[in-house]
């Protein structure tokens, strides 16, 4: 019989423990690598997750720098001497540094430049704020913002209701000019016509009800808002623009279904010379006057005509009629003359209607003032050619007529009758110097040319 050597029985076992041993630190590697991998996955998440709450507070500061500074510039327009208190002036300048913001283990800052604090006009100033956060062990974010603020309108489009706008005739049509381009009413006004016909003449209304705006055989060029549901269109009618395909009568890219807007009321100034009647005329050639009377009543052949700039307070109060105008009577303001009309009765312009001169719709304004839950009636007809701006936000208003209509008409519900060329003057936007201001414009700067374009702005701060 031939035995093993006793040696090599030992050597095998030691071989085997050798290999277990070596199974056992590869396994122990690899689950080392792992934790490992594990761990930095982990700080490198903690990390970015700091990164992205220091980019989003930093933005909020951004933001929340810019609202401080609509803040002062309502204030300042509400009339009150602290609207820039903590602010540095520096002529047309304004800036802030607001501190102190703690954000958990980060602090926060930003810095505000308002390059006009004391706009006059139209002027639309910008502000630009730059927010800083810090958080120790990371590098310092910032966030960049700029805004475009300007004086809210009451005439921010051309039909505006709270309830329904409805077209009534088989061939109206709504487009937009300006009869002040350059925003200067010591220029030479502009007129309507082909060459300065625009695609801006917008329709809405804030109603969600699924008639809210009728276009049915009306010819919109421009933009059709509303609260909630489509516009109805007729057969013949359109909703278009310049970049409108041919061919297509609803333009999905002009129709708007989540519009909202604001609708302050109009309170009449409290003033005025008190007067029993009125003549053939009222006021003076180149001067301003403010009267008080009743009401205005014309008929037969009987004409009112306006002289310089008239300012008129109506006092005939809720569900009796402030303005009656049959007949052939008409109601005339040469060019040169304008008339502001505050009233809180209901209107009637018939006959010969509402003449008006002037190539600016704006020397016509109807305010209405009627804050009751039965609102007030307004009729307005004209003779050729309509120019006014009515506001009645509370009112039931019925434009008649088959020529020109040019303006803006604000009100609770709106009937467009006949074949009226409807015209929104878009300078009627700059008309309120009493409205506080609000946001044109807003971006954030990313770029690294934006960003320092304005970063100058906060030099030695």
């Amino acid at each position: 019989m031939i035995s093993r050597p006793p040696a090599s029985r030992p050597l095998a076992r030691r071989n085997r423990r050798g290999a277990v041993l070596i199974v056992a630190l590869l396994i122990m590697a690899v689950l080392a690598l792992g934790l490992a991998s594990y761990l930095s996955l982990n700080v490198n998440s903690a990390r970015q997750a700091q990164r992205g709450f220091q980019q989003a507070a930093a933005f909020n500061l951004a933001e929340a720098g810019a609202e401080e500074a609509l803040w002062s510039f309502n204030q300042a327009n509400a009339g009150s001497a602290a609207a820039w208190n903590g602010w540095t002036i520096a002529g047309p300048a304004a800036r802030r540094t607001l501190t102190g913001f703690e954000l958990g283990s980060a602090t926060g800052s930003v810095k505000v430049h308002v390059d006009n604090h004391a706009p006059s006009g139209n002027a639309r100033p910008t502000v630009v704020a730059l927010a800083a956060v810090r958080a120790p062990g990371t590098p310092e974010v910032t966030k960049m913002v700029e805004v475009t603020l300007r004086r809210r309108t009451r005439f921010s489009a051309g039909l505006l209701a709270k309830e329904a706008v409805v077209f009534s005739g088989t061939r109206a049509s709504v487009d937009s000019w300006s009869s002040d381009p350059d925003n200067n009413p010591a220029t030479a006004a502009v007129a309507y016509g082909t060459d300065t016909r625009n695609d801006r003449g917008s329709v809405a209304s804030v109603s969600v009800g699924t008639r809210s705006v009728l276009v049915n055989q009306a010819a919109v060029w421009g933009h059709v808002y509303t609260g909630g549901a489509q516009p109805e269109v007729g057969r013949n009618g359109s909703i278009s623009g310049r970049d409108t395909p041919a061919g297509v009568n609803v333009d999905p890219a002009r129709v708007t279904t989540d519009f909202t807007a604001t609708f302050p009321d109009i309170t009449a100034p409290a003033d005025g010379t008190p007067i029993a009647s009125l003549g053939s005329t009222l006021g003076t050639a180149g001067t301003a006057t403010r009267w008080r009377t009743s009401g205005i009543t014309l008929n037969g052949r009987q004409t009112l005509t306006i002289l310089g700039d008239v300012t008129l307070i109506l006092t005939a109060g809720s569900g009796a009629r402030a303005i009656d105008i049959t007949g052939n009577a008409s109601l005339v303001i040469p060019d040169g003359s304008s008339l502001t009309v505050y009233v809180e009765g209901d209107v009637l312009v018939a006959g010969n209607g509402l003449a008006n001169g002037n190539v600016r719709p704006a020397t016509c304004l109807i305010y209405g003032t009627n804050t009751s839950p039965a609102g007030q009636s307004m009729q307005i007809a004209g003779n050729g050619g309509l120019r006014t701006a009515v506001y009645a936000p509370n009112a039931d208003v019925k434009i008649n007529g088959n020529g020109d209509v040019m303006g803006s008409v604000v009100g609770r519900s709106i009937d467009l009758t006949g074949n009226a060329d409807f015209h929104y003057d878009e300078s009627l936007q700059n008309l309120d110097a009493d409205m506080p201001f609000g946001v044109e414009h807003w971006r954030e700067l990313t770029t690294e040319s934006a960003r320092r374009a304005k970063t100058g702005l906060f030099d030695g701060w």
